[in-house]
């Protein structure tokens, strides 16, 4: 498989546009096959099991088209199938988790030997939040910082749906999700999932200055990198890149939708 083969890169929906975007921002000489699977969202409610029969058919499309690797841009179904999907392919698979840890090293300040304890709230998917894999990363964490976990499933439901514009729609679920916590004492939201990358300004608007709001996308993007030079199979640097989208709705609306996304 050659360096100038695509890299597949999947979602749920449409919330993995904002990886395929940071993608071909931070290496723009990559071809990406982006699929989003909009008429089986949202995986965040379904059973590990469902999502990772779906992660597989997805994985095999890819395969069928050459990608050289993939990114499962959707945590669900990192946490249900990344360990299979490893185990059956021979290629690079990059899961995604909620970032965490970024938003827990906050606490390490190099003139101070001691970790100031963080607050921090995990915005996720119901299914993510549930999943072992998630427990054992909060495992790692939890002992010297406050973390809460914070289902948000109708935050996917506004992307996909196409009223990510509504604002009095967006910060009233927002409010719906938050108003139980003291912000003021917040350090940071962790979005842990990859369509609330789209939520960034609310998010901004909702928090107090102080609080810093993570995603863990341009690490993702980052650790690909990482992989696909460590195998020589980064894209020449003069190859024209850009991202081809495709979606298991194949109606219109999807389609407007996902080219807006992509450039937002």
């Amino acid at each position: 498989m050659s360096s100038s083969a695509p890299i597949g890169v999947f979602d749920s929906g449409l919330g993995g546009i904002s990886v395929a975007r940071q993608i071909a921002k931070d290496m723009p000489a990559e071809h990406v096959l982006y699929f989003g699977d909009s008429a089986n969202a949202p995986y965040g409610i379904k059973t590990p099991e469902q999502v990772r029969a779906l992660s597989f058919d997805i994985v095999e499309r890819f395969v069928r088209q050459g990608v050289k690797a993939v990114v499962i841009a959707c945590n669900p179904a990192t946490s249900a199938a990344v360990n299979d999907l490893r185990e059956h392919y021979d290629i690079p698979i990059i899961g995604m988790e909620p970032a965490l840890k970024v938003a827990c090293d906050r606490g390490d300040v190099p003139s101070d030997p001691h970790h100031i304890p963080q607050r921090v709230i995990v915005a996720a998917t119901p299914l993510t939040l549930r999943e072992r894999k998630f427990a054992k990363l909060m495992d790692r964490f939890d002992s010297n910082n406050t973390i809460f976990k914070e289902p948000c499933p109708d935050l996917v439901e506004i992307v996909e749906s196409g009223r990510l514009g509504d604002h009095d729609l967006v910060m009233r679920t927002l409010h719906g999700y938050f108003d139980q916590y003291d912000m003021e004492h917040i350090d940071s939201v962790v979005l842990g999932c990859t369509h609330f990358v789209f939520y960034r300004d609310y998010f901004r608007e909702l928090l107090p200055e102080r609080a810093a709001v993570i995603d863990g996308n341009e690490g993702t993007v980052r650790h690909l990198g990482v992989v696909l030079e460590s195998l020589g199979k980064l894209a020449p640097e003069d190859a024209t890149g850009g991202v081809e989208l495709a979606n298991s709705d194949p109606s219109e609306r999807i389609a407007e939708l996902s080219r807006k996304l992509l450039n937002v």
